[in-house]
């Protein structure tokens, strides 16, 4: 496919939203019975239903159906949440993360079918959530095992799940939560320039601030693209969530670094900080994130001020459908090469990775018309 500029990206969203569904319904027989995480020779791996991008395939799905009513969608998606749930039974490595996995199926199928148990498994996610904050540093512990002290910048996105628990019920502990790590967010993850730290650290029993972590980045001081990308899309829902217009002006800060700190080819590399930043890797998963981040932020802003994100976010779709979404390789399962996982350990290096893959359908659904915004 070839697009010729960010312009007529618009014009051309029914030709690649049919080659998305033609996509995504050759995965559903490629991904059968699998929980995709990244590809290995252009083959999706199978991984624990309780790792975190355990919900990004059944989201990809419920917005497939969302958007064009297919049963065929509804009915590979319809039984994740009660796949997921089981991992609260058993023993399990749930983590923060449990808002990227029931926002998408659990709470993303009451919002569309109205399923009263999909709603309690969703509400038992923010609960779980919940019961993760630290009082101590106003932090939602983020990992297990002796990694009680560190937050990351992803929880940004999970945070959604405790403000949409507070509206669905109508208790503000859970939007009390989500806002104190909020607030921490601003005051220990971003940086005066708009960069954005991975980890960090703090004394689990007085709360105070220990140390910063490279995490998936390339040294405590860098700028890893994802993250970047998180504190963009996060920052955007907790302005919706809250309307403090600190907020707002927290994810213009990001966003315009991120924008700035973008190559020509407005496609990211993994870590906006490498000495040799021609030399490194490519994060598609960070423009996917990136671009559907952007797009929210521009709906909250004024035209003429939003613009400049919204376009930003064309160009990167742009480059992404041009150069590396795999329309004509019927044994390829993933949509978008040049995905990074986790470069320092050299992990998922140049692959698929499946929640670069939903990113990009969200996003391109966003451009179609589509307004749950679940996160």
């Amino acid at each position: 496919m070839n697009i010729q500029s960010e312009h007529n990206l618009t014009e051309q969203l029914p030709q690649i939203w049919e080659s998305l569904q033609t996509k995504v319904q050759r995965m559903i027989v490629q991904l059968k019975g699998k929980t995709p995480h990244a590809t290995k020779n252009g083959v999706y791996d199978n991984i624990r239903n309780d790792w975190w991008t355990s919900g990004f395939w059944p989201g990809m799905l419920w917005i497939c159906y969302d958007i064009s009513g297919k049963p065929v969608y509804r009915d590979e998606a319809a039984e994740w949440d009660i796949r997921l749930e089981q991992c609260f039974i058993g023993e399990s490595r749930l983590h923060h993360d449990v808002g990227f996995q029931f926002l998408l199926t659990a709470v993303l199928k009451y919002k569309i079918t109205g399923d009263e148990d999909a709603r309690r498994r969703g509400l038992q996610a923010a609960n779980f959530l919940a019961g993760r904050f630290n009082i101590a540093g106003n932090f939602i512990r983020a990992q297990n095992d002796d990694k009680i002290g560190r937050a990351i910048i992803d929880s940004a996105m999970n945070l959604s799940i405790l403000f949409w628990a507070s509206q669905e019920t109508g208790d503000p502990r859970f939007s009390h939560i989500a806002r104190a790590h909020a607030e921490t967010i601003l005051t220990r993850f971003i940086r005066e320039d708009g960069s954005v730290r991975h980890i960090v650290r703090f004394d689990p029993f007085t709360g105070e601030f220990a140390e910063a972590l490279g995490g998936q980045g390339y040294g405590p001081d860098s700028s890893w693209t994802r993250g970047q990308a998180w504190a963009i899309y996060g920052l955007a829902n907790i302005y919706r969530f809250t309307g403090e217009r600190i907020y707002l002006d927290a994810c213009r800060k990001v966003a315009d670094y991120f924008i700035t700190a973008l190559s020509e080819d407005s496609v990211t590399v993994w870590d906006f900080r490498v000495p040799e930043p021609e030399m490194e890797p490519k994060d598609t998963s960070a423009s996917s994130i990136a671009a559907s981040g952007l797009l929210e932020l521009a709906m909250h802003l004024p035209e003429a001020e939003g613009r400049v994100y919204k376009s930003a976010a064309l160009k990167m779709l742009t480059a992404l459908t041009n150069d590396y979404a795999v329309w004509d390789d019927p044994e390829y399962e993933g949509i978008l090469r040049g995905g990074t996982g986790h470069k320092p350990e050299m992990k998922d290096v140049d692959v698929s990775l499946i929640y670069g893959d939903y990113f990009y359908v969200e996003a391109i659904a966003k451009l179609k018309g589509w307004n749950r915004q679940i996160f």
